[in-house]
């Protein structure tokens, strides 16, 4: 309760505000409007089942998939500046406390987890959605883009070796608050949240998890 009471009632208010935005506009299922528009599918009820670029890719195609892709990213990218404006705004000279390592670089933290939150438990789809690895990189790029590019080499690196984009995605954020603590140094509070947030990607990737034990999850390819 400290920390919220030290924001005032304009800060709590502009924090709300903020994570209210992240988590809906990172609800927009991209990957459904993508689907239905180019493919005239419902990505839900072909391959996975995902609304992610992956099973868009596979579904529809590689370009409808990279156009996922392309407006997942930049709905969180949109949704971690919106948000940091409105809370540079409210909190006024107290804004240069918003970077890692100051007192407030947990407010970012949990704009970033409402994204996230957003982009898997779509407010447009009953709670369904993706995967939350697009959004997670796009948002990240947002408050701590060192640590978004950093991300693709876990990613990229299991992903190729082991041709399942599952790999790569779990490698990512397991990665996610380990790099974090190694380029910005958050605080304990902020650590804690991007732990949360990679617990959030890891458990919307369970279902891969099953399969990759059995040995059932697919390698990767594109629709032809």
């Amino acid at each position: 309760m400290t920390a919220f009471d030290s924001l005032g009632a304009s800060g709590i208010i502009a924090l709300v505000v903020s994570c209210a935005i992240a988590y809906f506009l990172c609800g927009i299922p991209f990957g459904y409007v993508v689907g239905r528009r180019l493919g005239k599918i419902d990505v839900r009820t072909q391959g996975s089942g995902n609304v992610g670029a992956t099973n868009v890719a596979r579904t529809v195609g590689k370009g409808a998939g990279l156009l996922t892709l392309a407006l997942d990213i930049l709905k969180a990218l949109v949704s971690l500046l919106v948000g940091k404006a409105i809370l540079t705004w409210a909190l006024g000279t107290a804004a240069g406390q918003l970077a890692f390592g100051s007192g407030l670089d947990w407010m970012p933290c949990l704009v970033y987890m409402f994204a996230i939150l957003g982009h898997t438990f779509s407010p447009y789809l009953h709670l369904r959605g993706g995967k939350g690895i697009a959004v997670g990189f796009g948002g990240a790029l947002g408050f701590m883009p060192l640590v978004a590019l950093l991300l693709w080499v876990p990613f990229l690196v299991f992903a190729l070796i082991t041709r399942r984009v599952s790999v790569g995605s779990i490698a990512a954020a397991i990665s996610l608050p380990l790099l974090a603590l190694a380029v910005y140094r958050p605080t304990a509070a902020s650590l804690a949240i991007l732990s949360v947030v990679a617990a959030l990607v890891l458990f919307s990737h369970r279902s891969n998890i099953v399969k990759l034990i059995h040995g059932e999850e697919r390698p990767f390819s594109f629709k032809r």
